[in-house]
This record gives structure tokens, C-alpha cells and sequence, in this order.
């Protein structure tokens, strides 16, 4: 969605036109595969680690702070952006090789750019905090007004309610904190899609030869349900204990264009997790031709057929931007650099934080896994069903390390156990073969096994951290801002959460 539109109106012949152009995008796409036009066809790229981190604001008082713009000017820092609510930013952290010590390098510069974006925020009365869903948030903060001034969100929250054509309801029915706590639930309409920009995550890029996309793209899809299990760092909304990683039932209803009767058709949702491995990246850009209309439709005078035709590589500017409004957990992404055509996996599923270093050992896990699962000598998702991985995804993120999921061999085991058991040494692998130092594997593999050992997350840090503070007599919402108080100190000090005392 980084493309600005400003059209407030659609016609019928916009649609129609849109539409064409998404489908001779996808034809362009097929015949690119077919002829050998993608740069890195034939030939792996060069290991890069990309990502994006999205950032929400507090005032001193750990309350919102709806001051995105103003902590944009103190920044003043091209790789920061606006995101949908007034309460987040984003930082885009530019490509760099994934080879020996420099993932330990990308670490020291992003904690570097983090500190300095804090001090001149801090001049504007606001903080950063790096968090998969701002625990202080309320639903007074999903009112239309709080939406990012770039027209484009509003833009967007037109279209998704116009084709939904009613509120967006939020229904989600958490897990309780204790023994001695009620299963809680949060039940609540909204105007907006503002619950959406609750949803704050880390997401993740890895550029890939066409011929190896379909292989990193099953693999990422298999391991959704350890890695937001693993990372959960989301458990509470608008006063409520809800998933230990609530962004994804949030994010699935937030973005909902389908009222109850098309649910109940099985219309499928653009937050969409799939239904099928696939065999081409080819497949996962037809689905969004053949099952989902358009929500923003601008289109150019560009014909891409024609651009092939000339022996030019075309932008495909249609695609793009509807491919940017299916949200898939891990999504195809098509892009030009220099004139060159190259592919990437982009990894959704991941919130942001705690720290630094749970955000670069989420990242060295997940690149690591993904590679060791490629080059195993049996495929996963030979072994599993699409719907298992699927399952995984929602029982991961509703009960983080105490869920139980399905994994070839082992049958139902938990996330920890499957990982200290299985998968570190996988990640580890797929780390040495991208040349990741031994240094650098051991650092941030550690910070997965530490969690697995201690058993905390991010989320379960918060939950306990609050329950305490009731136990102790604090009212949920005094318990969640000295929480959040402490959340933030912590994040500054930089160690990783399962050192985390309460």
C-alpha cells in the first residue's frame, strides 16, 4: 500500500479497466517466468536481509500519543513513514547482506537509528515503543478521526467499507491471564478500520530465483504457527487479556470486506492465510486476479504485454497495488529496481519488539528455518496438510508456548519443545548456508532458545506482569500503563525478554 492515491471516486469503468490490467499484468508475469526475464532467474541473489518495523506512540502518561506527523517532522529521517493511525510510524531498514558478521552490524545500526528517532520524538512530547499491539489502546482510538492524514488510508477505509457496506465488528475471546481470572472478551463495532493499526509487526523480505520462490514461500507458510507462538508479543486490547498474539484475529475482522452472507457463502477473506501449496509463484498472483476485486482501483495508460513486446521490463503498476491490498501472512511480492525484475517472500506474521535483539533473532530464526526446510531433503509441507499449517497459525498466536500444534513425526507437541527439540538446529543450518557467522548464529539462536527455556514471551511477560499488578490491588487499566512503564524501560535497556524480571 506504499503507492499514494488520492481518487475519493470510483466509476464502474474504473473497475472494468483496473481489472483488465491486473489480469495482463498476471499474463505478464506468466510469460517473464516462461522467458527468463526475472534477474536472479537461473542464478540465486546475493542473501539480503530487509524489513520493516512498525512503531506505536505514548505520551509520558503511556497513553496514545496521536502525534505521527509531529514526530515525523522531529525525526526528519527519509526511512521513517507514516502507518494508518495517528499512533504508529514505520521504519524501513534498507536491504543489507546476510553473510558472516553483518546481520550483527544491521543490529547496532537499527538500535543506533532507534535511539536517536526516540530523542527527537521525546522533543514532541512522545516515545517510541516497539510492541505487537499497544496495551493502552482503547476504542475511543479507533474513531474515524485518528486515521493518518495521508489521504490514501482514508482512501482505503472508504472502499473497504463501501464494499463491506456495514460496521466492522471485532469479536474476539481471550485466554485467561491465571487460574483465578476469567476468560475475557472484547465485543465491539467500529466506523473504521482503525483496529487494523493496532496491529503493529515486524515484516520481513527475502529475494528469491523464481524457480525457488514456491519452495521459500510452503516453508514459510509451514512455520507460521512456531513463529508467532515463539514471538508473541500482543495480548491485550482495549483493557482486555485476549490471544497471547492478538494481531491476528484483529487484523483478519479489521480488514474484513465481507458481511456475514458472504462469509457464510465462503467468499474468501483478504486477510487470507490461502488454501493450497503452490507449485509457482504464478499461482498465488492468479488467485488475487480470479478471487478478489479491487479496493483501489487507479490504473495507467501502460500496457505491460506491450512493454514486453518492446523488450522492456514493465512495472506492472495494477498488480502491484492490488496485490498490496490481499494480505496474506506471507505474500508474493514483484519489483523493479534499476530495470531488473526480481521477486521476494514478504513475512507478515511477526510483531514488533520487544527489543533489538528479539527483533533480529525473530528475524535470523525465521530466514534460517526457512532456508534449513528448502534444503531438507524431504520437503515439510510433503508431510503435512495446508489446513495443519493453517490450524498452527490461529492455535499459536491464541495460546502462545502453552499451544499445542501438529508437526510431521511428532504429531501434536509444543511450540517450545518442538523447537529446542527440531528446529534450532535447522535454523542453524539454513544460517550457515546463507554464511551467517558463528558468532552471529549463536547470538540471536540463543535468544530463541532462552525463550523456549524460560518460557516467556513478550506477551507472556505482560500477562504476568499485570496480573501481578491486580493481585498487588491495581485496577486493569492503572495495572496495564505501569506495565507498559516498565515494558518501555526495558526495551531501552536492550536485553531480551525471557531475561526479563517482573
Amino acid at each position: 500500500m506504499g503507492t499514494d492515491v488520492s481518487r475519493q471516486q470510483f466509476t464502474g469503468a474504473d473497475r472494468v479497466r483496473f481489472r483488465r490490467q491486473v489480469g495482463r499484468g498476471t499474463e505478464a508475469i506468466a510469460r517473464m517466468l516462461a522467458d527468463g526475464l526475472f534477474t536472479d532467474q537461473g542464478r540465486p541473489p546475493q542473501p539480503l536481509l530487509g524489513m520493516e518495523v512498525e512503531l506505536n506512540l505514548v505520551d509520558d502518561d503511556m497513553e496514545p500519543a496521536m502525534a505521527n506527523a509531529e514526530v515525523l517532522d522531529a525525526i526528519a529521517d527519509p526511512d521513517y513513514q507514516t502507518e494508518l493511525g495517528q499512533f504508529n510510524i514505520e521504519i524501513n531498514v534498507a536491504p543489507r547482506p546476510f553473510t558472516t558478521d553483518d546481520t550483527m552490524s544491521l543490529e547496532q545500526s537499527l538500535r543506533t537509528s532507534l535511539n536517536r528517532a526516540e530523542g527527537h520524538a521525546a522533543q514532541v512530547n512522545s516515545h517510541l515503543v516497539m510492541v505487537g499491539m499497544l496495551p493502552t489502546l482503547r476504542t475511543e482510538h479507533f474513531a474515524h478521526h485518528w486515521i493518518s492524514a495521508n489521504p490514501r488510508y482514508d482512501l482505503l477505509n472508504q472502499q473497504i467499507f463501501a464494499a463491506r457496506g456495514e460496521d466492522i465488528e471485532i469479536d474476539i475471546t481471550g485466554v485467561p491471564l491465571g487460574d483465578h481470572h476469567d476468560v475475557e472478551r472484547l465485543h465491539t463495532e467500529t466506523d473504521s478500520i482503525l483496529p487494523e493499526a493496532a496491529c503493529t509487526s515486524l515484516q520481513l523480505h527475502l529475494r528469491v530465483a523464481p524457480e525457488d520462490f514456491a519452495a521459500h514461500w510452503n516453508a514459510a507458510q509451514a512455520i507460521v504457527g512456531v513463529q508467532v507462538a515463539l514471538a508473541a508479543n500482543a495480548p491485550f486490547l482495549a483493557g482486555n487479556a485476549l490471544w497471547h498474539e492478538s494481531r491476528i484475529p484483529v487484523f483478519e475482522q479489521a480488514t474484513d470486506t465481507r458481511p456475514l452472507e458472504l462469509k457464510n457463502q465462503g467468499v474468501r477473506p483478504r486477510v487470507w492465510f490461502g488454501e493450497r501449496w503452490i507449485t509457482t509463484i504464478f499461482d498465488l498472483f492468479e488467485e488475487n486476479t480470479r478471487y478478489f476485486p479491487a479496493l483501489l482501483p487507479v490504473s495507467t495508460d501502460v500496457d505491460p504485454l506491450a512493454r514486453l513486446d518492446a523488450g522492456e521490463i514493465p512495472a506492472l503498476d495494477e498488480l502491484r497495488l492490488h496485490n498490496g491490498t490481499v494480505y496474506r501472512w506471507n505474500r508474493p511480492v514483484y519489483d523493479v529496481v534499476d530495470g531488473h525484475a526480481h521477486l521476494r517472500v514478504e513475512n507478515r506474521v511477526l510483531p514488533a519488539g520487544p527489543t533489538v535483539v528479539d527483533t533480529m533473532a525473530n528475524a535470523a530464526f525465521y530466514y534460517g528455518l526457512v532456508r534449513g526446510l528448502v534444503e531438507a531433503d524431504r520437503p515439510l509441507w510433503s508431510q503435512m496438510s495446508f489446513d495443519a499449517a493453517a490450524e498452527n497459525l490461529h492455535a499459536g498466536a491464541r495460546r502462545g508456548l502453552d499451544a499445542q500444534l501438529y508437526w510431521p513425526s511428532i504429531g501434536w507437541v509444543r511450540p517450545d519443545e518442538l523447537t529446542l527439540r527440531r528446529l534450532l538446529p535447522i535454523a542453524d543450518h539454513g544460517l550457515q548456508s546463507f554464511g551467517v557467522s558463528d558468532k552471529a548464529r549463536s547470538r540471536y539462536l540463543s535468544v530463541i532458545e532462552g525463550r523456549c527455556l524460560n518460557r516467556q514471551t513478550g506477551a507472556a511477560w505482560q500477562r504476568r506482569a499485570v496480573a501481578e499488578r491486580e493481585q498487588a490491588g491495581d485496577h486493569r487499566s492503572d495495572a496495564l500503563r505501569g506495565m507498559l512503564r516498565d515494558y518501555v524501560g526495558l526495551m531501552h535497556e536492550g536485553e531480551p525478554v525471557h531475561s526479563w524480571g517482573i
